[in-house]
């Protein structure tokens, strides 16, 4: 009945805070730490509460009972048994019967506020806030950091904050109550014996002055030099292929040594001031303990303290040195824990790179006609990579974009698909400009198949269906087939024996070749079926066998969509309905492909050396190196 009654209890506890409750995750947190730390506290700050009332009811009957032991030594000293029961015995049996249940119900409260209302349930609340707001920053922001560290940065400000908060409301009280409580106590007795602690209470405020802000400076510091440890770890272990191709091994255990060595030192410089403290802080103590039983012996020889009094006294005064030590620890903890959250609030708190407009409504797509006009886009530059280009792909058009390496042609399609805002100019869809519209009904629009296909860690079938969730096991495997790949996704097993399409494919896929992973995401945009297709390199990790498996599954899928598509192998895409010629960012020629093979322009000089080999005369390599400049 009781374990029943306490399971009760304990499921009602755990359901009090929402982890998942609604919120503006569109909102930059404050940059104030005092103010990033209200802003996610703020949903249990009642919570916070009660955990801090609680806390000042258990130190007030912990000193109370030193107190109470006083009392008693001095009513048992010179009585019998009998007096003692006579006169003492109801307000001992009543104190002890009040003590019995306070103090244990008091405890229990306080532990189930702190371990089942608001542990679990606010550390990974800010965690999911924070997640939410960092996963809506823009493609060049996760481009300009390691994901580790990232990641690394996300999951450690929920529990820094939440120590932060509970150790503040649960243990700061009690120093305090046993400070005034001796003061207040001591005062009564005597002067001599409260200055001591007056003394040391002030001195001792006075040493947390001195190592609060030192703290929180090289707290942060640590949590810097430690997340960046971890993105360096993190980098090398995603990159593990790379680095051993290259054989950079010895390299990479250098730069992570380098990284630890840093880390180390570091730390070091914090452990100093906190030697340095502590050493202090038991100078302090000692002094304390020292003159307070010295004041309490004088004051009994002068018949104005009871053995009971100095018995209470000097117990307070062992109760304050203990915890002194216990709240410095909880100090240096609290502020290890600053630091670790200003470090996250570096990388939490940055202001969106691209968002909705505040009126953006979806995309409606009815044709599929997109225009380019005056575009200009400069990667944050003064110029260069696009410049007031204009183009426009009719609804049902296939359009190729041609070009060598660095004409700007990849960096329209990222415009296109709002990676990035525009510097200049507008892109529309059936007259519809895309920075108006919000950004996923955008993307929903256009479906993607890129030069550097990158997988989920899940299976098959959850890659595939990425793009449409809710479509049927018929409808992926389907596309599977469509893409020529259900072949070998049912000869497919992972480590722990799933096969077929139930398989994981491991981080961004590195447990397929190149090829599969390209089928994999020609099957996902298959299944996704928008009418706007982007095709960057869609069959580059092809042999040839592969590619001519498939043209004509990715000629039936451009079927009835606007079609924009980007090869170096032109032989690709030479059948499409017209060839946009990009270079250095500007549209250089356009038509079809025997309009451009006769006007003998940069278009025909890239097919002439394609479609002569690579391994021709010098005069090859030079057009090759003017086709490229």
């Amino acid at each position: 009945m009781l374990q029943r009654l306490l399971q009760r209890c304990l499921n009602w506890c755990e359901r009090r805070v929402d982890v998942f409750a609604p919120f503006d995750d569109m909102r930059m947190p404050p940059e104030s730490f005092l103010g990033f730390a209200w802003y996610y506290l703020k949903p249990v700050r009642g919570w916070l509460v009660l955990i801090l009332l609680s806390s000042l009811v258990i130190s007030i009957v912990d000193s109370s009972l030193l107190l109470i032991v006083g009392w008693l030594v001095d009513r048992l000293a010179g009585a019998t048994p009998a007096q003692f029961f006579a006169d003492y015995g109801a307000i001992v049996i009543g104190g002890g019967a009040a003590i019995l249940v306070l103090r244990p119900l008091f405890t229990a409260v306080n532990d189930m506020l702190v371990d089942q209302v608001v542990v679990p349930q606010l550390t990974n609340m800010i965690r999911w806030r924070a997640h939410l707001y960092t996963i809506n920053h823009s493609l060049a922001y996760f481009q300009g950091d390691f994901a580790g560290r990232l990641a690394n940065r996300i999951v450690q400000v929920g529990p820094a904050l939440r120590e932060i908060a509970t150790g503040v409301v649960d243990n700061l009280w009690f120093v305090a109550v046993y400070a005034i409580t001796a003061i207040t106590v001591f005062g009564q007795i005597g002067l001599l014996l409260a200055v001591p602690v007056v003394a040391w209470v002030v001195l001792y405020i006075a040493l947390l002055v001195y190592f609060v802000p030192r703290a929180q400076a090289r707290s942060q510091a640590v949590a810097d030099r430690r997340s960046y440890l971890v993105g360096r770890v993190v980098d090398t272990y995603t990159n593990i292929m790379t680095v051993k191709l290259f054989a950079r091994v010895s390299e990479e255990r250098s730069a992570v040594r380098e990284a630890i060595a840093d880390h180390t030192a570091t730390m070091l410089v914090q452990m100093r001031l906190m030697t340095g403290v502590s050493v202090t802080l038991s100078v302090l103590n000692t002094v304390l303990f020292v003159v307070s039983t010295g004041a309490a012996i004088y004051l009994w020889s002068l018949g104005q303290m009871s053995p009971g009094a100095i018995a209470a006294s000097l117990a307070l005064v062992l109760r304050i040195i203990t915890m002194s030590g216990w709240v410095m620890q909880v100090v240096r903890t609290l502020f290890d824990n600053v630091g670790t959250v200003q470090e996250s609030m570096d990388t939490i708190v940055r202001p969106h790179g691209v968002v909705d407009a505040p009126d953006a409504k979806p995309l409606v797509v009815t044709g599929g006609e997109i225009r380019f006009e005056n575009v200009r886009f400069h990667y944050g530059r003064t110029s260069g990579v696009v410049e007031n280009l204009d183009l426009v792909v009719k609804p049902g058009e296939k359009v190729g974009l041609v070009g060598p390496s660095g004409a700007g042609k990849s960096t329209l399609v990222s415009l296109l698909l709002r990676l990035y805002d525009l510097e200049g100019g507008r892109i529309l869809i059936d007259g519809q400009d895309i920075a108006k519209t919000s950004q996923d009904s955008l993307r929903q629009q256009i479906a993607v198949v890129s030069q550097d296909t990158s997988l989920l860690h899940r299976s098959i079938r959850d890659n595939i269906r990425y793009g449409r969730p809710e479509a049927s096991e018929d409808a992926v495997r389907h596309a599977a087939r469509l893409a020529d790949a259900e072949a070998f996704i049912a000869g497919l097993e992972d480590h722990r024996g799933r096969r077929g399409f139930d398989s994981h494919v491991g981080e961004r896929g590195v447990k397929l070749s190149g090829g599969q992973r390209q089928r994999i995401a020609i099957a996902r945009v298959l299944l996704k079926n928008a009418p706007i297709l982007v095709l960057d390199e869609a069959t580059s990790a092809l042999d040839s066998e592969a590619e001519a498996a498939i043209q004509s599954q990715l000629a039936h899928l451009m079927e009835g969509k606007t079609v924009i598509a980007i090869a170096h192998r032109l032989s690709t895409i030479a059948a499409l309905d017209r060839l946009v010629v990009m270079d250095r960012g500007a549209i250089v020629e356009q038509g079809t492909h025997e309009e451009l093979i006769a006007r003998g322009g940069l278009y025909a000089r890239l097919w002439h050396r394609q479609s002569g080999g690579f391994l021709a005369s010098d005069g090859a390599a030079a057009l090759q190196a003017e086709a490229v400049s």
